[in-house]
């Protein structure tokens, strides 16, 4: 089927792309644009072309489905330089997005005009790459190196407006955008042989070239360590330093150079992955969200007021329920000063806080949640308190309301059990703090309804979260493997590694706080009641809990923090203690090697992660991967803790993990049959089939 319609206005050739969903410039819309534009540029009736599409995309980028395969002619760099030596004038009808390779073949046309919605972006560097068809070439020559470099480095779209005060489009219309972009294609065949952008010099002054090398050198110093940044800086600095044709070439080689970088290949595996989760495997299409206008939150500390905030933040009216004054007093205090901050540093503007804080509504008792279409529960983490809201407000919320726990670990069936509703009840739960982190595990329970599912995750994406729907069981999907992390901090602690060098191991690695670090900043005691609860022990950090040392708000955990500080320093009473304790257990204390702790950091979660998937908790493996990205700070150019296994190699680390299990004894250490069964095969995490929960 052809991916272009050719229509004839007059002497205006009308080429249509037609490409569902979003007009992606794979092999066969290539080649019918490429046939097009050899076709009607050499027809004498023909003055000027327009190229146009339907649906919601201009063009929403190359086909990324076609990376790491054998290329297909004609690539996209041979197509653009056809239109932009097409004889005859090419102009872009732009309406929805031009992305990545759209932009690309955009800045190739001799005019461009936007609808008023439309958006205009090169968002490559959110895959690890840069663009590779001529858009660090040519958007700097039309617009400035100093507001192109920019715009590829965050990989931010911008609005019609702004790219017409940038001079990426010629116009935007009110009306018609095809129209528009005749009446531009007849100017400029009325005008003569229009010039090309490669050709445009105007904007590369020596004052583009000071500000953009002063954003280089700031880019150098927040992501030297990104191969995608450090190639757009190289790239870009060759609009000024190469010809065009050897600037392309360069552009090319550096392109091709990153999709071949595993650390691109992650960031496309994580592309896919935030793409794939909102595919529920046993809910169809047909199944709709619930509307939902007003939200209540049970709970005014710091992660309910938090939740609290994400609804105002989304539009969405909200009363945040506590059963004493003070409560709510200290919740909306809490609430005001963060969005005060966000005044301060000029992130929100006074008239948006008013607005945002208008939204909140405080009030004692659950009575309050009567009318809210959703009510999401962030009490103490104790099943019975969790009962006993859920008890009352089976009689209280209105039929049809999503009730929601914000628990961590606890099981949600019990939870439900508290009410005659049980299709109703799910988990919803946020990251701490909740108004900054974007992930959101929707808990799917037994009993509960499909609608009450699309609801949680519809309402998820509402808020600015990226909604992951996981099965019921003991800490759900991120919490149980941090768990095991946890676990193996510990071993490590008593085999002989200190705080310092466990958390210098993670933080290598690209995380932005290790887990002795991350403890103290969360609070240790959080951790040692919820084991205290579940009749579980870690010596050391009972030790450290029992000394008081809960962290930051005390001045020491792991470490200590004088003054206030936000980082910790090495406390030698802690080091003596953990000492005490391997000598109390009989280990015989040994030095780790960074790449040995950290084997015994992730290996165990990874075997945790392939029971996860064994039992059905997590639908994919790739949903794990979203999990840790979005809620644990995993690095994202790491692809996730199951990527990252893949890439090791799954047969290494069943051999790791049974070594581990005999060193120390810990069955729990044994590799899951999921992870052997892989491993036996030659296969990966990513050969898995998505499962239903």
């Amino acid at each position: 089927m052809e991916t272009v319609r050719l229509a004839r206005h007059g002497e205006i050739a009308i080429a249509t792309i037609d490409n569902p969903p979003v007009n992606a410039l794979g092999q066969a819309l290539r080649a019918d644009l490429a046939r097009v534009i050899a076709d009607v540029g050499s027809d004498p009736a023909v003055a000027a072309i327009v190229i146009a599409a339907v649906g919601r995309a201009f063009i929403a980028g190359a086909d990324i489905s076609e990376f790491g395969k054998p290329p297909v002619a004609p690539l996209l760099p041979d197509l653009l330089d056809a239109i932009e030596n097409c004889p005859k004038p090419v102009v872009a009808a732009i309406q929805g997005v031009a992305l990545g390779g759209g932009l690309e073949l955009a800045l190739a046309c001799h005019g461009r005009v936007g609808s008023a919605s439309a958006s205009f972006g090169q968002p490559e560097i959110k895959l690890g790459l840069i663009p590779g068809a001529g858009g660090t070439q040519r958007l700097p020559r039309l617009i400035g190196a100093a507001q192109a470099f920019p715009m590829m480095l965050s990989g931010e779209p911008i609005p019609a407006s702004r790219a017409l005060q940038l001079g990426l489009v010629d116009d935007v219309a009110d009306g018609d955008v095809v129209a528009a972009a005749m009446a531009l294609a007849r100017a400029l065949a009325a005008r003569g042989a229009p010039e090309p952008v490669r050709d445009m010099t105007a904007r590369l002054t020596a004052a583009d070239r000071e500000a953009f090398e002063a954003q280089a050198l700031a880019a150098t110093k927040t992501s030297g360590e990104m191969p995608d940044a450090m190639a757009l800086i190289e790239a870009v600095r060759g609009v000024f330093t190469l010809p065009f044709t050897e600037g392309l070439a360069a552009e090319r080689a550096l392109f091709v150079k990153l999709v071949a970088d595993p650390r691109s290949r992650a960031l496309r595996h994580v592309f896919f992955a935030e793409r794939e989760i909102a595919r529920v495997p046993g809910i169809g299409a047909d199944v709709k969200p619930r509307a939902i206008a007003k939200a209540a939150v049970i709970g005014a500390g710091t992660m309910g007021g938090g939740i609290a905030m994400c609804f105002a933040n989304a539009g969405i009216p909200v009363t945040l329920i506590e059963q004493e004054q003070a409560q709510i007093d200290n919740g909306m205090n809490r609430v005001a000063a963060i969005y005060e901050m966000s005044v301060t540093r000029g992130s929100l503007s006074p008239e948006k806080r008013d607005e945002r804080l208008a939204l909140i509504t405080p009030a004692l008792g659950l009575d309050a949640a009567a009318d809210a279409d959703v009510v999401i529960e962030a009490a103490f983490e104790e099943m019975g308190v969790k009962q006993q809201i859920f008890g009352a407000l089976d009689a209280i919320a209105k039929p049809g309301a999503i009730l929601a726990s914000n628990t961590s670990y606890l099981d949600i069936p019990t939870i439900a059990a508290a009410t005659k509703r049980p299709q109703d009840v799910l988990g919803m739960h946020f990251f701490s703090p909740a108004n900054v982190m974007k992930l959101l595990e929707v808990v799917r329970p037994d009993g509960v309804s499909d609608e009450a599912v699309v609801t949680a995750m519809a309402l998820g994406r509402r808020l600015g979260k990226v909604p992951v729907v996981v099965g019921n069981g003991f800490g759900f999907v991120g919490n149980r493997m941090l768990e095991a992390r946890t676990r193996a901090t510990e071993r490590l602690l008593v085999a002989g590694a200190l705080p310092h060098e466990v958390d210098a191991a993670l933080t290598g690695f690209g995380f932005k706080m290790g887990p002795c670090a991350m403890a103290d900043l969360a609070g240790n005691d959080i951790g040692w009641r919820s084991r205290k609860a579940r009749g579980k022990t870690a010596a050391v950090a009972d030790a450290i809990c029992e000394a008081g040392w809960f962290g930051q708000k005390t001045g020491r955990g792991y470490f200590l923090y004088p003054d206030g500080a936000r980082s910790g320093l090495r406390d030698p009473e802690v080091e003596a203690l953990i000492a005490r304790i391997s000598e109390e257990q009989g280990a015989n204390r040994r030095s780790f090697k960074s790449d040995e702790i950290l084997s015994r950091l992730l290996d165990p979660m990874v075997n945790e992660g392939a029971r996860i998937l064994e039992e059905g908790i997590a639908v994919r493996p790739g949903d794990i991967d979203v999990i840790w990205l979005n809620g644990y700070n995993w690095p994202a150019w790491r692809g996730g803790p199951m990527h990252w296994a893949d890439s090791v190699g799954l047969d290494i680390l069943v051999a790791r993990l049974e070594a581990q299990a005999a060193e120390m004894g810990d069955a729990t250490l044994e590799p899951a049959p999921l992870l052997r069964r892989l491993a036996a095969e030659g296969k990966g995490f990513a050969d898995l089939k998505a499962t239903t929960i």
